[in-house]
């Protein structure tokens, strides 16, 4: 369920109806390269490499995913619309968008709490990190040296460390992406 996407838009094509349908399949290639596939009407068309641009009537699909899952799957017209293609229901993407329209309240509080623990682990992050590199000689003689406020045993670090990594998963399955609460390096 969370190791493969299907996203699907209709489309008009020669007079005609035509169903666009992306796959992604996250990790599990031999080469470790994750790649989409585009099928009209069920029928393989095209493969690519993330981030992809798939030619289509009428304008192009593009695919990108981060750390955490999909990052976009929108259909571009050539007028520069753009339209999100839709997660198949059974899809990771799909049972949360299904989440989402049956309990709106539960769903705004997932996340809130997913913003909350990206955020925090973001901050958190930072100040560990600024630590040790204000320690290196040639920037502690410049600007001196910082102490982090916060100093968290080693329990409470692994804690929200996977509060944050489910809260990016959480946030790829709804596809909001935010460059700086999900700035892992996506494709």
């Amino acid at each position: 369920m969370m190791r493969r996407s299907v996203l699907s838009i209709t489309l008009e094509v020669g007079g005609h109806h035509v169903v666009h349908t992306v796959e992604v399949r996250h990790g599990g290639e031999s080469d470790s390269i994750v790649r989409a596939a585009l099928y009209l009407d069920g029928a393989l068309r095209l493969k690519s490499r993330l981030p992809a641009r798939f030619p289509v009537e009428g304008g192009h699909i593009e695919v990108r995913i981060s750390q955490g899952g999909m990052r976009r799957c929108h259909f571009v017209a050539l007028d520069g619309t753009e339209r999100q293609l839709v997660p198949h229901p059974k899809s990771a993407e799909g049972r949360r968008m299904r989440f989402a329209r049956r309990h709106p309240t539960a769903s705004a509080f997932i996340g809130a709490i997913s913003v909350l623990m990206l955020t925090v682990g973001f901050f958190l992050g930072l100040l560990q990190a600024a630590e040790p590199i204000s320690q290196v000689p040639q920037i502690a003689a410049s600007i001196g040296s910082f102490e982090s406020p916060v100093e968290l045993p080693l329990w409470l670090n692994l804690c929200l460390g996977f509060g944050a990594a489910v809260g990016a998963i959480e946030r790829a399955l709804r596809m909001q992406y935010h460059w700086l609460l999900d700035s892992g390096a996506g494709t």
